[in-house]
């Protein structure tokens, strides 16, 4: 059963194992925690749960709420979802950010986190579009964005800027 969760110390063991996995930077998606010690990710999870409740945002920053897909009880994949847009998301990441582990690539769990992830924006931001972005030469991302009825607003000469009605 496929399912999205938020950030918690209940699954602080296998939130960790899979966070510090993930590069430091793929596809533009930026992980502050690559290889991380399960000593320091005791207080990056502190501060991931604050930042959903709008708290210790450094300047500059919106809430932000961390979700990990799970597949029954491994994780799969994690989906940044930022509660509400300020300039620099507005011409830059956007709404929402996602990762899926290589292994599990091209099975559908992006397109199906994407899904669920957009029932839970949806809920919480006041924009009328859910705003996404992904590298040009990330043709899968753009298909699942374009699977979850999304579609070009514009591009650069590296990115798409995919809009998604809320």
């Amino acid at each position: 059963m496929l399912y999205l969760k938020s950030a918690n110390y209940e699954d602080i063991e296998k939130e960790w194992q899979f966070q510090r996995n993930i590069p430091i930077e793929e596809n533009s998606f930026i992980n502050e925690y690559y290889d991380i010690s399960r000593e320091d990710f005791n207080a990056a999870l502190d501060t991931m749960i604050e930042q959903s409740k709008g708290l210790q945002l450094p300047e500059g920053y919106v809430p932000q709420t961390v979700f990990y897909l799970w597949n029954n009880e491994k994780i799969v994949g994690t989906f940044h979802l930022r509660h509400y847009l300020c300039e620099s998301l507005v011409n830059g990441s956007g709404h929402i950010g996602y990762y899926i582990s290589p292994e599990y690539r091209g099975m559908g769990y992006a397109t199906n986190g994407l899904k669920l992830i957009l029932e839970e924006a949806r809920q919480i931001i006041p924009e009328d579009e859910i705003y996404l972005r992904c590298d040009k030469n990330n043709t899968a991302s753009l298909k699942v964005m374009l699977n979850n009825k999304g579609y070009i607003h514009h591009e650069d000469e590296c990115k798409y800027y995919v809009r998604i009605a809320k």
